[in-house]
């Protein structure tokens, strides 16, 4: 079951015109048929509304919740800060940011390789939106013989208040989406009160409408382009897969040779396959493609085929699973479920697995050990050290406190390293909640104790304490200047 590769646009041929020696050439590619994909029912289309009911419940319900009296889930760009229910997290926590995009790019790799392009099938944005955009389309402009009807007849009012209607919804479901994303930058509930009063700020204006356009322009117009042409994930695709990884395919064997025939027909006496070629997989395919001409690139895996062949099939009394999902090995040595069960944790799976399972481990094990505040000690770059009338050395030092709890904090702070080393008394800094407080802090040696070291830099730990939580304390270091 290889995968083809998308063909190359057809170049139109050259017109020589008879008697006379100008070539004519038309258009040099073809122009891209549109596809009006026919709607369909079944239980994969059914798991995919439902993947569509609960993207859309997250993406549309988190900006509301409330936690601990804001927003559950915003990221504050201008404080720097970012919130997700309990967690608090500071810009130099990108480093789970950058664990969740390895787990993410795992979990893909881990799933392809498994069972095909299930994210694009069922949770992919572009099918998402685009499974909401045709529903709206149905609903104005009617099935797909009644959209090319309406297509190929002239402009009237009929057809302006349909195609006006349908691009009324798009855009009011683009904006809503637009807002929504915004929403998880600015508390939602702001937004829509600047919104009322026709007081958004340009940044916010500006990423309503350039993710609203983006919005409609994918689902609405682009569609399966993005997915034959601008996403990567079809190019790389045959490199995740392999002979036994789970794809859609089609039963050559049992389907050919292909051909009508009436519902009382004995196939076998005609000399055909189980496949009427009556098309209906090609037109619901979201992308246009003939799945009975193998796994192709642009086939994003969202199993309406097998709907809607399963329906045909069992319309003709014949068995389902025509097209199925199956392995390319499957189908060549005519294996069922248990060979799919048997091979599929093979190496490849494995490997994937393992490293998805650790990288996720490690991401969780770095939350829960995280503390609950953080320390950056910074020496006062002015005046690296003091020598005071009585000889005692002096370096101050500026602390920084971000607190990573949502209650205000009090720290106790102390230093050691070197033998007579003293701290002010009563050396304390503070942080309010989900905020970064700062201490100055000034280290003091005695002329005596200084003359028993050697002049230059010497290593010393601050410890600070967290007074109003019984967290470990944090250990950090830095250096005492001792002045020749």
């Amino acid at each position: 079951m290889p995968v083809s590769t998308p063909s190359a646009p057809k170049r139109a041929a050259a017109v020589r015109p008879a008697g006379g020696d100008e070539e004519l050439t038309e258009a040099l590619y073809a122009k891209e048929a549109k596809v009006y994909p026919r709607a369909v029912s079944g239980l994969f289309a059914r798991w995919r509304w439902a993947m569509v009911w609960l993207t859309q419940i997250v993406f549309y319900g988190l900006p509301w919740l409330d936690w601990n009296g804001r927003q559950a889930v915003l990221f504050d760009l201008t404080e720097r800060r970012f919130f997700v229910f309990g967690l608090v997290l500071w810009p130099q926590d990108l480093i789970f940011l950058a664990a969740l995009l390895v787990i993410s790019a795992l979990a893909l790799f881990f799933f392809t390789a498994v069972a095909g392009r299930l994210w694009c099938g069922y949770a992919c944005p572009q099918t998402v939106y685009t499974e909401i955009f045709l529903w709206i389309e149905r609903r104005t402009e009617g099935d797909r013989q009644a959209r090319i009807a309406l297509d190929a007849a002239p402009w009237s009012l009929r057809k302006l208040l349909r195609k006006g209607a349908k691009h009324a919804l798009w855009i009011a479901l683009s904006l809503a989406t637009g807002l929504t994303f915004v929403g998880y930058f600015t508390p939602v509930r702001t937004l829509l009160a600047e919104l009322r009063h026709f007081a958004l700020g340009p940044w916010e204006t500006f990423w309503i409408l350039f993710y609203g356009f983006a919005t409609y322009g994918n689902a609405g117009w682009l569609r399966e382009q993005v997915c034959k042409y601008m996403c990567p994930y079809a190019r790389f695709q045959s490199t995740l897969i392999d002979a036994d990884s789970l794809v859609i395919a089609y039963d050559t064997r049992r389907g050919d040779p292909r051909g009508s025939r009436s519902r009382k027909a004995d196939p076998k006496q005609l000399g055909l396959g189980d496949c009427i070629d009556c098309t209906l997989c090609v037109q619901v395919c979201p992308t246009g493609i003939d799945i009975r001409n193998g796994l192709q690139n642009e086939c994003i895996g969202c199993a309406a085929c097998i709907d809607v062949c399963d329906d045909v099939m069992g319309k003709m009394r014949y068995a389902p699973g025509l097209i199925r999902y199956a392995t390319e090995r499957g189908m060549a040595e005519g294996g069922g479920r248990r060979q799919l069960l048997a091979r599929a944790l093979r190496p490849r799976v494995l490997l994937y697995g393992a490293a998805l399972a650790g990288a996720s481990a490690a991401f969780v094990l770095g939350l829960a050990w995280r503390g609950p505040f953080a320390v950056d000690v910074m020496r006062d770059r002015g005046a690296l050290a003091r020598v005071a009338d009585d000889g005692t050395i002096e370096n101050v030092y500026r602390l920084q406190l971000t607190n990573r709890t949502e209650r205000p904090q009090r720290y106790r702070i102390e230093a050691s390293g070197l033998a007579g080393l003293t701290v002010d008394e009563g050396s304390q800094g503070s942080a309010g909640p989900a905020d970064i407080g700062s201490a100055t802090v000034r280290l003091r040696l005695a002329a005596a104790d200084a003359a028993a070291v050697a002049p230059g830099s010497h290593r010393v730990e601050f410890v600070i304490e967290a007074l109003d939580s019984g967290a470990a304390p944090v250990r950090e270091h830095s250096t005492f200047i001792v002045p020749r």
